[in-house]
């Protein structure tokens, strides 16, 4: 799949996957900064993307940032359409303040198909097993 990459600071360091057959694209911080406890910040990229419709960009946490230092990406879906700059809003959910080094690894974007969905208004819902069963339906073991 092609997409295009724009770089809106000259300098930036692109996404790039660390291994081949990698499906997320390595996100990169431009700046040094330490995010304290229950902190949230968002960290421009210093790039835009073009990509087809029918796909989404979706930015996902890099898997050590949460294991060791507590470290969250709060939302981050990016349409097909969108051309600004992309972005990383990280929270600090772990129990110390964590620096973030100019060129540390941030965050993933990884770019899923998806299925654009024709909604059509109902009075009802056809009948499901799980039915209307929330958090916990499925018992504890």
């Amino acid at each position: 799949m092609k997409v295009l990459i724009k770089k809106l600071i000259p300098d930036v360091k692109l996404p790039s996957y660390a291994h081949p057959g990698d499906v997320g694209l390595d996100l990169y911080s431009r700046e040094q900064y330490t995010l304290r406890v229950g902190e949230r910040r968002i960290f421009n990229l210093g790039f835009a993307l073009e990509f087809n419709s029918g796909y989404a960009a979706m930015v996902k946490d890099k898997s050590s940032l949460p294991k060791n230092a507590g470290l969250h990406t709060m939302g981050g879906v990016y349409d097909a359409g969108y051309r600004g700059e992309y972005n990383v809003q990280l929270i600090n959910l772990g129990s110390e303040a964590y620096t973030i080094e100019t060129g540390d690894k941030i965050a993933q974007l990884v770019i899923f198909p998806v299925a654009l969905a024709e909604l059509t208004e109902t009075a009802e819902l056809s009948e499901a097993r799980r039915g209307t069963g929330q958090f916990g339906s499925t018992g504890r073991k």
